[in-house]
């Protein structure tokens, strides 16, 4: 699983609408890396280093950034049909973007808009679940339904209102999701916070185990369930959030991504975790590939993960592998 993201990420270089070696790709990076002179055409450079690798990287970071949020939250709230989406990160970056784009189109503030009000919508959520005497894990997911609803009523409110000719067709794009206009730029603004969610996820991982067994059960094994659930719902909203302000809105990586982790290293978080990282970007990496490589023209990377998503997930529940056993 450590070697499988690393051989794909290689493996996406090579692919375009240039294709090329492995050998020429490894030769390039090597060049770079070293700052020695080759030989090759500088189109290649171009095409590597200002196209593909911001590209790829994004699709790792992205789909490492879903699928462990997913994890999380699915352990958290110790349900199989909880996604990365379920407190309204998804919905409120989407408003935010859509906003943004009515009003300038900036890239720059399209990202930050969409950044900021997903951490908005979960800040929100978690408010309204705070209203409860006796806030629970349910209370929080119900939270973040009714705060999705609002703000995906919001976007659809912009869209319109938005102009048909020019606007609304950027906004429709956006919320699809794809990672064609991505820049290195992109995957530097991401990066902060995607790692700084991957490291404190991976090091409290054993304890997502103990949560998953329930509240009760939690506190009476000594752990502030509380401060966890905070922490848990923290990292998982910066690295989702990140993620939805430079790729748009991917579904269902968060919520298929760790059932195939359950399937291949079982439920024990210590193990899962890492092993859900791995997946995620390799699957995302994969289906951007056949995002841009399938038809003449790119197919919306959100498509393409719900057309794989949906019959997968309609295989496990087949199997009757969706669950904890």
């Amino acid at each position: 699983m450590i070697a499988t993201p690393i051989l794909v990420f290689l493996a996406s270089l090579c692919i375009g609408r240039y294709p090329m070696s492995l050998q020429t790709v490894i030769a390039i990076l090597v060049s770079k890396v070293f700052s020695t002179h080759n030989n090759f055409p500088s189109m290649l450079d171009t095409v590597i280093f200002q196209v593909r690798l911001p590209r790829v990287a994004a699709g790792a970071l992205v789909g490492a950034s879903l699928a462990l949020s997913g994890t999380s939250f699915q352990g958290l709230f110790r349900n199989p049909l909880v996604s990365a989406q379920i407190l309204g990160v998804a919905a409120g970056a989407g408003f935010g973007a859509a906003i943004a784009i009515l009003l300038s189109a900036e890239p720059l503030l399209v990202q930050t808009s969409a950044f900021a009000f997903g951490i908005m919508a979960v800040g929100l959520a978690y408010l309204i679940s705070r209203t409860y005497k006796s806030p629970s894990s349910l209370t929080l997911v119900l939270a973040g339904i009714i705060v999705g609803a609002l703000f995906s009523a919001l976007t659809s409110l912009i869209k319109y209102i938005a102009d048909p000719y020019e606007r609304l067709p950027s906004i429709v794009f956006w919320l699809m999701g794809g990672l064609s206009m991505v820049s290195i730029d992109d995957v530097l603004w991401m990066l902060p916070p995607t790692l700084f969610g991957i490291t404190v996820l991976t090091l409290i991982r054993w304890r997502i185990n103990v949560l998953s067994m329930g509240e009760d059960e939690a506190l009476a094994l000594g752990v502030n369930v509380e401060r966890y659930r905070l922490i848990i719902v923290t990292c998982s909203t910066l690295m989702t959030a990140a993620a939805v302000s430079i790729s748009g809105i991917v579904g269902w990586v968060g919520l298929v991504i760790p059932h195939i982790g359950r399937m291949l290293v079982g439920p024990d978080h210590k193990v899962l975790v890492p092993a859900s990282i791995a997946i995620g970007a390799t699957y995302l990496m994969l289906v951007d590939d056949l995002a841009r490589t399938l038809t003449a023209s790119e197919v919306p990377l959100g498509i393409l993960t719900a057309i794989v998503g949906a019959p997968f997930f309609a295989y496990l529940l087949r199997r009757k592998a969706v669950g904890w056993r």
